[in-house]
Parts: structure tokens; sequence; C-alpha cells
């Protein structure tokens, strides 16, 4: 029995890294670099589930739109957020890529129609919010500044008519300083790698073993 357990612990093991083992953007294609106060992170981005999300998402990018905005909504274990307003309604996109660590996704109201140019970077599965909203990219690079980013001090604020809408505020702002798009192939992100998968492998190993 006990020989049976550990077989059965050891496949799910393999099962489980071998689920995390997704592959780094293909060469030739475009990534968003945030550069942050509290460092580097980068984005795949996914033109064949969200078009036209990933289409002025980019264009905002290139214009400056997010340069010196901040993250102003962080609430640990969910996401967090920045941008808004200024900027074309979207329809929705909503698409099969789920909530994972790193998610990139468009923010909106209850409105289906109502995103913009508000983003979110999840810090944990959220898979509630799977099919619900626009997902258009996934985390590639700097797997740790986000990490460090949802666990800054913050100030409580709960909205909403039943109050239960965590719109907690960093005491100490976190700022994008830069963005920019980048090509994958160009040489300050040659050696990116995806250390989304290096950091969750080893929860996933942790957790079964």
């Amino acid at each position: 029995m006990k020989h049976a357990f550990l077989a059965a612990l050891a496949v799910l093991h393999l099962a489980a890294l071998a689920a995390c083992r997704r592959p780094a953007p293909p060469p030739g294609g475009e990534v968003c670099v945030l550069e942050t106060s509290m460092g580097r992170m980068a984005f795949e981005l996914f033109p064949e589930d969200a078009p036209r999300t990933v289409a002025q998402f980019k264009d905002l990018v290139r214009s400056g739109f997010y340069d010196g905005k901040d993250f102003y909504r962080v609430v640990k274990g969910h996401v967090i957020q920045a941008g808004g307003g200024d900027a074309p309604k979207l329809p929705p996109e909503f698409n099969r890529r789920p909530h994972l660590f790193g998610t990139l996704g468009l923010g909106r109201t209850g409105d289906e129609w109502s995103g913009d140019s508000e983003i979110y970077v999840c810090v944990a599965p959220r898979p509630h919010l799977d099919g619900r909203y626009t997902v258009f990219g996934r985390l590639v690079e700097g797997a740790e500044v986000l990490e460090r980013i949802a666990n800054v001090p913050v100030e409580e604020r709960w909205e909403g008519p039943d109050r239960k809408m965590a719109m907690h505020k960093p005491l100490e702002p976190v700022v994008i300083r830069r963005a920019s798009i980048r090509e994958t192939g160009s040489n300050p992100l040659s050696s990116i790698k995806n250390r989304f998968d290096s950091l969750l492998c080893p929860r996933i190993d942790s957790a079964i073993l």
C-alpha cells in the first residue's frame, strides 16, 4: 500500500512538472516590458486571443500612456491594477486563457463593454475570473518583481454597495517608470526566459512532495 501511494505521488509530481513547463515567447514575437520602481516585468501578448485589446494596448504603450502611472490597487492573493480611462471602449474578447499567477488582463466595470486602458495582473490563480474578463497576456520575466509588488504595505479600502470590494492602495506608490513594446529577438530581451514557470514549478514540487 505504501509503495502504491508513493508511486501515485511520483506520477502526480511528474504530471505537475510537465504542466508547468510552458514555452517562452517564440522568437520574433513581441513582449511588453514594464520598468517599475520595484523592478522589471515582461509580458508575452496574445493577439490571436484578444486582437483588438492587444492592438489598443500596444498603441497606448507606444504613446507613453502608462509611463508614470502607478499600481493604484494592490490586493494580496488577487491582483494589481494600473491605468484606466483616456482610451476607446473595447468589446469583450473573453477567451479560454486561465487566470494564473502572472496573467495580464483588461479591467472593466460591471459593463462587459467598459474595458479601455485599465490593466490587471494576477498575483495568484483566480479561476472565478475565467471567461469573464479579457486575458491578453502573461508574465514571462520578473516573477520575483510581481511577488514584491503584491506584498507591499497597503492602506485597506473597501468599496461597493456591500463594501466587499478590496481597493487597497500601496502606502508607497509603485510606479511604472516606462512601458515599451520590444521584439523578443532584440538584444535587450534576448535572454528572456519564462521565469513565471521557474517560480511556479518549485511551488508545485513542494506542495506534492
